[in-house]
């Protein structure tokens, strides 16, 4: 797209902020070739997503090639872009604004990222600027100054010595149906896409290792690879897996807790081709592979995966844009399933790789529910007791043969206080959030504002007294030191998350989605907490304590040689799920619900967020502008719950936060998320409306 100049339509008064600097009449010598560049600017305003013509100076047409960081004159102010093509020709009007100068000569922008990074954007309703800040990492100069000076080498037959790869015959794939094919498929140079339901998560056979021979396999073929994990635990792991099968020098780690400098140090080494297998968290989606052949994801119901930051793009939908971009093998990999991945194998997108029930009966633990018929004549207390006699026999005879792990739904210590009297909730008089204790004698503090309430009253019945509600993962490691006397007890939870504990008999608590590996295996595994889990509000609590609850009994020995997983929950959908390890059978179920009531992923869902005010012009202006809306089903504007943190805004009240939900069949999607970007790029140009927040398949809005 040419700059504002083709547009004279826009040139409004209210409308020329944020359009390049008109130069001077006469300009530096230009390039003579190609003496247009075509810049996107690094600006988070939607009106100005879309490229701008600049020219090229004749002492900048060397370095100021496709893909390079570059300083823009824009609107008096100088802005960072990339540069994304060079041109003989533009169709502006006037004349245009010379590059300021190029950062630097390391082209960081490839096409093929370029072209993801706009298909994510279009996907997303975003702007192309906030997804190429999370696709390219910061500018290190010193590192930069290494790959110039030849310190990183310049391609991969330098590291591996020319060597080849071979193909990996994993042991652990043949176990499951359509797993040694799929092997072979992608040693051959084959593109197979499939859903591997992983069974162990500990050991030589655990998932890791299964991740690491379908890489080695696809590098045996001479491509390369792409593995994106949810946090640094998982990462540390499939990356001492890989480098068991590939050489060190050939896999490059991407993440941004390893700080700007290494991260961008392996990123320039993915660029000039020294290493070609790319593993990672979120931002590895990114990573400027060369010759893609496999694109991994582990795990992809783990909200991690979810980016942070506009346009909120999920990595599971990144890597399968990249796939069908690069046609490219595709495996998604888990314990459990979600329901976006069964949705595309019933769709026969991808083939299902699982093991047969013979293998699953042998290789996973025997799963007892306490809430069953059995357990509640021999032990009628067990629906309430938090821990039940069979969690306590299973923890009392695992410690004789190894750790125990104790899975909890919450993390402190008492992160809940209700009054004595009326049992009314306890809530900080500065701000109505509310109060808990961080241990035993700890004085009651707001989890808001951190105020401390060593005086408390009740506001309903003038009580002075508080309990203790709900237990939390420090707590309950107090309570079972108590009961097993003489026992180690190791926490895991917040932000003291342990990665693996010993092989010795030890009690480990540990909250949600923190449980730590044992090498050998847990003798026991305890699910606390599984009504609070299955009870939250949200459209996805059933699906993800299932996927939670499978995560932690992984980690367990098999029942051969004793192993056991213990759910204190009501008989359900999703414990009968875990009772008979089928994990798919019960995300196709909650598929079968969802396309009933139209529900996602049977449909997309775009959330807009804001002051009502702001809310209904947007909704006003896309309802006009979408010959489709009215096939579109909404709801709201409705005021936004504020769970985890405190709100000075009344619902009810103008400058209340509203959020109305449009609910969007795939046939049309690509134009509802097309006439989005474009209102919300017209709102902010002509500033008729302040900004709202566009989520696309947010996985918390329902």
């Amino acid at each position: 797209m040419a700059g504002p100049e083709a547009q004279p339509s826009l040139l409004q008064p209210s409308l020329l902020q944020g359009f390049p600097d008109r130069p001077s009449v006469q300009g530096p010598p230009l390039a003579g070739h190609l003496p247009v560049a075509r810049v996107v600017l690094e600006s988070p305003l939607p009106h100005l997503d879309r490229p701008f013509d600049y020219s090229v100076p004749a002492e900048l047409a060397e370095e100021a090639a496709p893909g390079v960081r570059v300083k823009v004159k824009f609107n008096g102010q100088e802005l960072g872009g990339y540069i994304l093509e060079r041109l003989d020709a533009s169709d502006a009007a006037s004349p245009l604004t010379p590059l300021h100068k190029v950062v630097s000569p390391v082209t960081v922008l490839t096409p093929a990222i370029a072209t993801l990074a706009g298909n994510v954007s279009a996907r997303y309703a975003g702007t192309l600027s906030d997804v190429l800040r999370s696709a390219i990492p910061p500018r290190v100069a010193k590192v930069e100054k290494e790959l110039l000076s030849g310190d990183v080498p310049p391609g991969n037959d330098s590291e591996t010595g020319g060597e080849e790869i071979p193909a990996f015959n994993a042991h652990a794939w043949g176990r499951y149906t359509n797993g040694t094919a799929y092997l072979q498929h992608l040693a051959s140079g084959g593109s197979p896409k499939a859903v591997l339901t992983a069974l162990q998560g500990f050991g030589p056979d655990g998932w890791p290792a299964l991740v690491a021979a379908a890489v080695a396999n696809v590098r045996s073929s001479g491509r390369g690879a792409i593995v994106v994990v949810p946090d640094y635990r998982d990462l540390d792991r499939v990356e001492a897996a890989l480098a068991a099968v590939l050489p060190p020098s050939d896999v490059a780690r991407l993440t941004a807790d390893d700080g700007q400098t290494p991260r961008y140090r392996n990123f320039l080494r993915l660029l000039s081709g020294s290493a070609r297998v790319a593993v990672g968290t979120r931002s590895a989606a990114f990573a400027p592979v060369k010759d893609l052949g496999l694109v991994v994801c582990w795990d992809d119901g783990d909200d991690l995966h979810i980016e942070q930051r506009a346009p909120y793009a999920h990595t599971r939908e990144v890597l399968l844009l990249r796939a069908e971009q690069e046609n490219a093998a595709c495996l998604m990999a888990s314990h459990s399933r979600s329901t976006e991945v069964q949705r595309l194998v019933e769709l026969q997108w991808a083939v299902p790789v699982e093991a047969p029930r013979s293998t699953v009966r042998a290789t996973v633990p025997r799963v007892l529910n306490t809430a069953d018929s059995f357990e509640q004549e021999r032990d009628p207390l067990a629906r309430i007791a938090r821990l039940p006699g069979a969690a306590w026999r299973a923890a009392k005879e695992g410690l004789e043969r190894g750790p125990v792990l104790v899975q909890v739904a919450r993390a402190g210590y008492a992160p809940s206080l209700a009054c004595e009297t009326c049992r009314e909730l306890a809530r900080c008089n500065s701000c109505q959030g509310p109060l808990a204790v961080s241990s035993s004698s700890s004085i009651p503090a707001c989890r808001w504002c951190a105020t401390p309430a060593p005086q408390w009253r009740c506001t309903h019945c003038s009580g002075t007294r508080l309990r203790r509600g709900a237990a939390g993962v420090m707590r309950t490691a107090e309570e079972l030191g108590r009961a097993f006397p003489g026992k180690a007890v190791v926490t895991s939870s917040g932000e003291h998350v342990k990665a693996t504990v010993p092989d010795a008999p030890a009690l480990v608590v540990a909250t949600v989605g923190a449980e730590p590996v044992a090498s050998q295996g847990y003798a026991a595994a305890l699910l606390l907490d599984g009504n609070s889990l299955l009870r939250r509000e949200n459209l996805r609590a059933g699906e993800d304590t299932v996927r939670r609850w499978f995560n932690a009994a992984s980690l367990v020995k098999p029942a051969s040689q004793g192993g056991l997983v213990v759910i204190t929950a009501d008989d359900t959908a999703a414990t009968g799920a875990l009772l008979r390890w089928d994990a798919a059978g019960y995300a196709s179920r909650e598929l079968v619900l969802r396309k009933e009531l139209q529900l996602p992923p049977a449909v997309r869902v775009a959330s807009v967020t804001g002051s009502r005010a702001d809310v209904g012009h947007f909704a006003g202006a896309f309802e006009a502008a979408a010959s489709l809306a009215g096939q579109l089903r909404k709801a709201g504007p409705a005021p936004v719950q504020l769970f985890g943190g405190p709100s000075s805004a009344v619902p009810g009240q103008d400058d209340a936060d509203v959020r109305m939900l449009y609910f969007i069949p795939y046939t049309n999607a690509a134009e509802a998320t097309r006439v989005m970007r474009a209102v919300k790029a017209a709102s902010a140009a002509k500033r008729t409306a302040g900004p709202v927040q566009l989520r696309l398949d947010g996985v918390d809005v329902l």
